[in-house]
């Protein structure tokens, strides 16, 4: 049985993909670059601000990072006023994982004061055992998130499992031999994360419970 569960927020816990992807669409088009198509807005989903940034514009000047960054942050904040949704099952089924005696935490892209805000908004303060964000550590698929929450919570990597819809987690997992577990439901379709070996693939969160068993 896995002691540690670590979870990606967006496009796992948080039904936020296409807010996600709006509000970069339109920060671009305010700032003058390209806009992206709703694919390549959502593929970016899980790196970290700059990391997406310059894999969706290569060669982008930082000046322009900025203003898209800030441009971006401002949209988002505004619509995120009403938190996303979780996706079904989510709250039951990480509430039972924590009853059941597992270490609960998270790796996300997002900033630590854009995880703050939401974790307030959810009612979620205090509920993980701890959270890593990307301006805290490094972009996925960097494992450092992964290995600063093995370091605090003092649990050997075999003994944690990742959870994840992006290549991004899976990546990052498997590059320190940390077990994972994909969902089907996110940003990246089954077969861009089958080739990590994930121990499955699931199309519902609930049936984390039994996986892990």
């Amino acid at each position: 049985m896995a002691r540690l569960l670590i979870f990606d927020w967006d496009g796992t816990l948080s039904d936020s993909l296409d807010r996600i992807a709006r509000c970069l669409r339109l920060a671009s088009r305010e700032i003058g670059l390209p806009v992206p198509s709703v694919t390549a807005a959502t593929d970016i989903v899980g790196l970290g601000l700059y990391d997406a940034v310059e894999r969706l514009f290569p060669g982008i000047e930082r000046a322009q990072i900025h203003a898209l960054r800030d441009c971006y942050a401002r949209h988002f904040v505004r619509e995120d006023a009403i938190p996303c949704p979780f996706y079904p099952g989510v709250l039951d089924t990480l509430e039972t994982l924590r009853d059941n005696g597992h270490l609960l935490a998270v790796a996300t892209g997002k900033t630590r004061k854009g995880m703050d805000r939401v974790l307030k908004a959810t009612a979620l303060e205090g509920f993980f055992h701890s959270t890593r964000t990307a301006d805290e550590t490094a972009s996925k698929p960097n494992p450092k998130m992964l290995r600063t929450l093995l370091d605090e919570l003092s649990v050997p990597v075999a003994d944690a499992l990742m959870i994840g819809d992006t290549e991004y987690d899976m990546q990052m997992a498997h590059s320190i031999d940390m077990p994972r577990l994909a969902v089907s439901y996110g940003a990246h379709e089954r077969h861009r994360l089958l080739p990590f070996q994930p121990l499955d693939c699931i199309d519902d969160f609930k049936k984390i419970i039994d996986i892990i068993k």
